[in-house]
């Protein structure tokens, strides 16, 4: 197996961990306004599953020795507030949030995959980037089963949502 450039997976490791941090807290934003809602359930089981790959980010940058972003806690007010606005839009708002981010992440994870295969390195880091990548596209699969695509403005929050997601994912690649 080779050696994987450090510096690149250092970046993976550190943009994964902040986007994380931010999911997480998108679905904390969303069940603080839909608290009680038919799909409150669901959106604890994503932001549970959230949760579960933050911490398997917290103990890969203490593995690898890889400092996390700079802007940490920018990435979980932001998060925060995008989850919040969005649920206070309605649920359908709420699910095209969902559908937009995991777009995005399960993208990214794809190629961050893809790179380590080419590279055939880092096997077990492979493995959990494929799983959590498989996670974030039933996330968004369950959004799109509850009407997330029917919110009024969907193609503008999306392209919003989505560009907003890219901007974030370069910026915590490096800060």
């Amino acid at each position: 197996m080779a050696e994987f450039d450090r510096t690149r997976l250092g970046e993976f490791l550190r943009v994964n961990h902040a986007g994380e941090r931010a999911a997480q807290t998108i679905y904390k934003g969303q069940l603080a306004v839909l608290k009680g809602h038919e799909h409150e359930a669901e959106i604890q089981h994503m932001m549970e599953q959230e949760v579960e790959h933050l911490e398997t980010f917290d103990k890969l940058l203490n593995d690898y020795k890889v400092r996390p972003s700079m802007l940490d806690p920018l990435w979980g007010a932001a998060g925060f507030a995008l989850g919040a606005a969005t649920a206070a839009m309605g649920p359908k708002a709420a699910m095209a949030c969902t559908i937009a981010v995991e777009e995005v992440i399960g993208e990214h994870y794809h190629k961050q995959v893809e790179a380590l295969h080419e590279a055939d390195a880092e096997a077990d880091l492979k493995e959990t980037l494929a799983r959590f990548r498989d996670e974030e596209l039933e996330h968004r699969d369950i959004a799109r089963d509850h009407k997330g695509e029917e919110a009024v403005g969907y193609s503008i929050l999306r392209t919003v949502i989505q560009t907003g997601c890219r901007t974030a994912i370069k910026i915590a690649e490096k800060l």
